[in-house]
């Protein structure tokens, strides 16, 4: 059986942390930056995790 691939698209966009949650960064920081408030551009620079409902449909996308 061959190896099984990891999606490109969700490599790009997921990592792993070192307790095995999924981490993720947050949307709505492309374009349009200058009618947002300084808190809400300095809180989208963190990451964050990904909700559990959604945890393990991308850790199979990921091959973990």
């Amino acid at each position: 059986m061959p190896k099984m691939k990891t999606k490109s698209g969700a490599k790009k966009r997921f990592k792993m942390t070192g307790s095995g949650l999924v981490k993720r960064d947050k949307a709505y920081q492309s374009h349009i930056m200058t009618s947002k408030s300084k808190k809400r551009k300095r809180n989208l620079r963190q990451s964050t995790l990904v909700a559990p409902a959604n945890e393990k449909s991308i850790r199979i996308l990921l091959g973990k």
